[in-house]
């Protein structure tokens, strides 16, 4: 079993606390001694302090950049550069930003008031066609004896019917159900 898939790089604090041995895809290469690759050192930590932890436990690990046979000296060397280039990535982007917006130019999305106006419409939009489309089911189990929010979530969940989101039904969820349809129709 070999991983080259990316890491997820912990935040920074995370970071410094985070030992090697417990990150579980470290832990399957040293039970497996087989090398996580990586194509360069920052993609594997842009922490020194975690990349000298996975050498002392001797975790197996290749960074393409740098060879298989690279010394631990130079992998330290560049852990450093990796770990510093963290450390200026921030100040950089902040800088630029400020640039950015001394020279007039909008940041973010200047329309996402738009787009959440747009994003709310389609998810009631899809509600409402959700709850018209079950209505007609929640009433056949009501005629067929169900007389709770309870006993009508039981049937439904009898039928093999899900909910909007594909789980089991709730009186709650059936409650929300009929108000919808309740609010669609008064409209």
């Amino acid at each position: 079993m070999q991983f080259t898939g990316p890491l997820l790089e912990p935040r920074a604090r995370e970071a410094r606390e985070q030992t090697p041995h417990h990150t579980p895809q470290f832990s399957v290469c040293t039970w497996t001694h087989e090398r996580t690759t990586r194509t360069e050192i920052d993609r594997l930590s842009r922490d020194v302090h975690f990349i000298s932890g996975l050498m002392a436990h001797k975790v197996p690990f290749w960074v393409a950049e740098l060879g298989p046979d690279v010394d631990p000296f130079v992998l330290h060397l560049f852990a450093a550069l990796a770990e510093k280039e963290r450390a200026l990535i921030s100040p950089r982007t902040r800088q630029a930003l400020a640039a950015a917006k001394a020279r007039g130019i909008a940041l973010g999305s200047p329309e996402l008031h738009v787009a959440r106006q747009s994003a709310l419409a389609s998810i009631k939009a899809e509600a409402d066609r959700h709850a018209a489309n079950i209505l007609p089911v929640i009433r056949e189990a009501q005629k067929a004896g169900a007389t709770s929010l309870r006993q009508v979530a039981e049937a439904l969940n009898a039928r093999g019917v899900t909910t909007a989101r594909g789980g089991q039904w709730h009186a709650t969820s059936v409650s929300n159900v009929l108000e919808r349809a309740w609010r669609t129709a008064r409209c």
